[in-house]
């Protein structure tokens, strides 16, 4: 949960136990390491009251969870946002959790009670494998620089120390 005030608020979901599922703790265990001033980094398995929680009192939220759109090859980094009010912001939909629940049922429960962010970034890392075990694919796990680079831009973007 965020603290009063908190400006940022990085958010992993995922298990880290079922392979690419586990890109989304590992991006905010790296940003955690970064120490960085006004952020709070969490991790969450997606359920959509535990992301409400998580992104309680953020001005901005940035999502990080690994996705499975079919479309395009594992590794591949989308992006959504979803500002306040409307729906999100992109190319297309925010393509879909490796979680039964997840995203799109955490926005549409938090804009019909009020609790979104003004901002709500989403970057969904396409996964390969979705097995028992530890190890992120070859592709997701050479994605993990870039995604933690995004990120960082995207708090950098939030003046979250200004």
């Amino acid at each position: 949960m965020t603290r009063p005030g908190m400006s940022v608020v990085v958010i992993g979901v995922g298990n880290r136990f079922r392979c690419d599922d586990g890109v989304g703790p590992l991006v905010a265990d790296r940003i955690a390491a970064l120490g960085l001033c006004g952020v709070v980094v969490t991790e969450t398995d997606g359920e959509p009251t535990r992301l409400l929680d998580a992104w309680e009192g953020a001005t901005v939220a940035v999502v990080i969870d690994a996705v499975r759109s079919g479309t395009v090859p594992a590794g591949t980094v989308h992006r959504a946002e979803a500002p306040l009010p409307g729906g999100w912001r992109s190319d297309a939909p925010p393509p879909a959790s490796s979680h039964g629940l997840g995203l799109g049922e955490a926005y549409a429960l938090g804009a019909a009670l009020g609790r979104l962010p003004a901002r709500l970034i989403v970057l969904g890392v396409e996964g390969q494998t979705f097995a028992a075990g530890t190890e992120l694919s070859d592709a997701v796990a050479g994605a993990v620089d870039g995604v933690v680079a995004t990120v960082s831009a995207e708090i950098d973007g939030a003046g979250a120390c200004a």
